[in-house]
């Protein structure tokens, strides 16, 4: 009996311990700020914003039924998934973003969700992830060798940070604090200022929206915000920021972002409103049948595009980070495969690349065949 008793205390003194440390570590600033005060009245009034949580157009499970977190876990970190990281530095090149004209428009790809876009003379920067890795925890899912040619050093002032939701690998802390004094304008969902105001941005610079808000950037650019089939968080709470997706308007040009979503009425939706779109960005990658109905299987990308009814996809969410089991470059694979069939023009470049929107239907080489 007396060592039942030492070792329950010993148990309860050891989960005691883990639980104080987790909630000291998750104090950080890494962390950001729940929302609150006005910015917290504001979410109430949004019709996106039900039972204390936001929530999806549909129905949405954070996983499929079938699967428990423990199962995922273990298949991420115990089983032996070959290939889920390239076996040689990815292939990038560098643009000097310093040096562009206010009259060229271009784009350049960062890996994963991330890239730089220059419409109409506005600069707009989305999903920025420049620290390495996209986790909370140092030293844990690291960039692939070659993915990391850019530093904030490396950008022009930014009139529009565009962020999708915040999660790691989409906002990112030593990024979004190295980019504080070069951006004007932050355009984010409902909620995420909190991040921003605790990270030292000015109420001035944040611009927080519901689905279905506009903004004006210029007489030229509009930014629409629309829905996307995801959800958010950042350390222990869940859903209490807005996920959403962008539709980049000029007269010239419509560019939908579409951050992480799996999929949806929204597309067909937006396509109908806005159709038809020159680029897509869909997410096509770090897929899992676990989480099926928060990201696009490569099926659903190409679905998803056709629903747009957009001219030309742009697959993001790979290349750079592990985040799924999957091999590194199947997404990539699936995708050509699949948009062949489609007669669905691909944009695919190295990290790095300067691409001209103007100039969108050269052909771009399949780089990720190179590399085992």
């Amino acid at each position: 009996m007396k060592f039942v008793k030492v070792t329950g205390i010993l148990l309860v003194s050891v989960a005691v311990v883990l639980v104080g440390a987790t909630f000291l570590y998750m104090k950080q600033d890494k962390f950001g700020a729940s929302p609150a005060g006005d910015r917290l009245d504001k979410i109430r009034q949004s019709e996106q914003f039900v039972g204390g949580i936001f929530v999806n157009q549909v129905p949405t499970p954070d996983l499929t039924e079938g699967y428990s977190m423990w199962g995922v876990l273990y298949n991420q970190f115990f089983k032996s998934n070959p290939r889920t990281k390239p076996s040689s530095p990815i292939p990038s090149t560098k643009t000097d973003l310093l040096s562009l004209t206010h009259e060229e428009n271009m784009l350049v790809w960062f890996g994963h969700s991330s890239f730089f876009m220059q419409m109409d003379g506005v600069r707009i920067l989305v999903d920025p992830v420049f620290s390495g890795n996209a986790s909370p925890i140092p030293g844990t899912v690291k960039a692939y060798p070659g993915t990391d040619r850019y530093a904030v050093a490396d950008l022009p002032d930014i009139d529009v940070l565009l962020i999708s939701h915040d999660h790691y690998d989409h906002l990112d802390h030593r990024t979004i604090l190295e980019l504080k004094e070069k951006t004007s304008k932050v355009i984010c969902g409902l909620g995420i200022g909190a991040h921003f105001e605790q990270w030292g941005y000015s109420n001035e610079q944040i611009d927080e929206r519901d689905w279905y808000e506009q903004v004006a950037i210029t007489d030229s650019l509009s930014i629409h915000v629309l829905p996307a089939r995801h959800f958010s968080g950042r350390g222990l709470k869940a859903k209490n920021t807005l996920w959403a997706s962008y539709l980049i308007e000029t007269p010239s040009q419509k560019i939908y972002v579409g951050g992480d979503s799996g999929y949806g009425p929204h597309f067909k939706e937006i396509g109908e409103q806005f159709g038809p779109i020159d680029l897509a960005f869909l997410d096509n990658g770090q897929y899992n049948n676990a989480w099926r109905e928060i990201h696009l299987h490569p099926e659903e990308v190409i679905q998803a595009t056709k629903d747009l009814g957009a001219r030309r996809l742009f697959p993001v969410h790979s290349s750079k980070f592990t985040l799924a089991t999957h091999p590194w470059d199947e997404p990539l694979n699936r995708i050509k495969a699949l948009a062949e069939e489609a007669s669905i023009p691909l944009i695919t470049p190295v990290i790095g690349e300067y691409v001209d929107l103007t100039k969108l239907d050269g052909m771009f080489k399949h780089w990720w065949e190179e590399i085992k």
